[in-house]
C-alpha cells in the first residue's frame, strides 16, 4: 500500500470518527436532525428565557439566527442553504415573499392559542385570512427626544426635526423606508409614494436636514441615546421603550402629519424542515403568559390581547405604544413597492448618506 492511500484512510477514518462522535454527543442530548428548529428573527427581539422554556417543554433545540433587515432576511431565504423553520417578517416583506413563492401555508388547526390575538391584527391586507403569517408584535415609527435638550420643540411635527437649534444633535436609524417615509411624510406625501417628483422632493427636504444629522446607526441608538449623546432619533417605538426604560426623561411622539404603523408576523418559510416544531413554537408564543413575557421583555407592542390583559398598567395603559383609533388612523402600513422602486428607495437614501460625508 502506497503512502498516499494510506494517508487517505487515515483521513477518512478521522473524519468519520468525528462525524460518529457528534451524533452521539447530539444523541447523549437528546436532540437529533430531525429535533431542532432554526429560528431567523431580528437581533434582541425575543426573550432568551422563553428559548429555553421551549426547548425544555417540547425537546426540540432552537438555533437560532438573527438578520438586521427585511431585505436580508428574503436574500438569504431566497438563496436557500440553511432551512430555516420560523422567520419574522414585516407586513410588506410578507407580501413580496408571498409573490416570490418563499412561504408554507400555516395550518391553523396546530395554533389553538391564535384564539388569544385581537381579531384588529387578523386578516390585514399584507396576508387576507393570516394564510401564511401569524401576527408577532407591531408598532410605529417616530422621535425619541429629551426635553431637557431640545428647549420648546414637542416634535408634534416633523419640521421640528429641521430647528436649526438641532445642529449636529439628531440619530437617525438606519432603513430607508424610515427615513425616506419621513421625508415623504414631512411634506406632506404617503410614505409610499412612488411619484419620481415627490421622491426627489424628499432626497432635497431630507439633504437639509444634514446639519443636524449626528449620525446614522443601527441598534446602538438605543445606548447612544439613552446616554444624551443626541437630543434626539427618529427610532421604531420599541426601540423608544427600551431607551426610556434605561433613561427616564426621555419621551416618544408620532408626528401629526402621520407615519408608519408595522406589523413583524412569525411565518414559516418554504425551507422548513421542521413543520411540527415550527408550528409548536409559533402556538408556544402565542400563549398569552409567553407573549406577556416576550411583551415586558422586548418593549413593542402585543397583539394578544388575553397577554395585554396580564401586563402592568404602565404597560398596557401607555397610549405611546398603544395609541388610540385616532393616532393609528394617520398611519400607514409599509406598501410592497416591488424590487424596482423598492431599490430606488435604497438608493434614494445611498445618495443621502453620502451628501452627509
Amino acid at each position: 500500500m502506497s503512502g498516499l492511500v494510506r494517508t487517505f484512510l487515515l483521513v477518512f477514518i478521522v473524519a468519520f470518527g468525528l462525524m460518529y462522535a457528534v451524533a452521539a454527543l447530539n444523541s447523549s442530548e437528546g436532540y437529533s436532525g430531525g429535533n431542532t428548529l432554526t429560528i431567523y428573527n431580528w437581533g434582541d427581539y425575543i426573550d432568551p428565557e422563553l428559548i429555553k422554556q421551549f426547548e425544555k417543554e417540547s425537546g426540540i433545540k432552537v438555533i437560532y439566527q438573527t438578520f438586521d433587515s427585511n431585505e436580508a432576511m428574503m436574500t438569504k431565504i431566497k438563496q436557500g442553504g440553511t432551512t430555516f423553520d420560523v422567520a419574522v417578517p414585516s407586513e410588506y416583506a410578507i407580501s413580496k415573499m408571498k409573490e416570490d413563492d418563499l412561504l408554507l401555508k400555516i395550518d391553523h388547526g396546530k395554533l389553538p392559542n391564535l384564539k388569544h390575538i385581537d381579531p384588529d391584527f387578523m386578516n390585514l391586507s399584507f396576508d387576507p385570512d393570516n394564510a401564511y403569517s401569524v401576527p408577532y408584535f407591531w408598532g410605529t415609527v417616530g422621535i425619541i427626544y429629551n426635553p431637557k435638550m431640545v428647549g420648546d420643540l414637542t416634535f408634534d411635527s416633523w419640521e421640528d426635526l429641521w430647528d436649526e437649534s438641532l445642529r449636529n444633535n439628531i440619530f437617525l436609524l438606519d432603513g430607508a423606508r424610515e427615513v425616506m417615509g419621513m421625508g415623504l411624510n414631512s411634506l406632506g406625501y404617503s410614505l409610499n409614494d412612488t411619484i419620481q417628483e415627490h421622491l426627489q422632493e424628499a432626497l432635497a427636504k431630507l439633504s437639509e436636514l444634514t446639519p443636524n444629522v449626528k449620525a446614522i446607526v443601527g441598534d446602538e441608538i438605543k445606548m447612544l441615546i439613552a446616554n444624551e449623546e443626541a437630543a434626539a432619533g427618529l427610532v421604531w417605538s420599541g426601540d423608544a421603550s427600551e431607551i426610556m426604560d434605561q433613561n427616564e426623561d426621555l419621551d416618544y411622539v408620532v408626528p401629526q402629519e402621520g407615519s408608519n404603523l408595522w406589523f413583524d408576523n412569525m411565518v414559516i418559510p418554504k425551507t422548513a424542515s421542521n413543520l411540527e416544531g415550527a408550528h409548536a413554537f409559533i402556538n408556544f408564543m402565542l400563549d398569552p403568559e409567553v407573549a406577556a413575557q416576550n411583551t415586558e421583555y422586548v418593549g413593542y407592542s402585543t397583539p394578544n390581547k388575553e397577554a395585554l390583559a396580564l401586563l402592568p398598567e404602565d404597560i398596557s395603559g401607555d397610549e405611546r405604544f398603544y395609541p388610540d383609533k385616532e393616532l393609528t388612523d394617520r398611519l400607514e402600513v409599509y406598501d410592497n413597492l416591488g424590487p424596482r422602486m423598492l431599490s430606488h428607495y435604497n438608493e434614494l437614501f445611498l445618495e443621502f448618506k453620502m451628501h452627509r460625508k
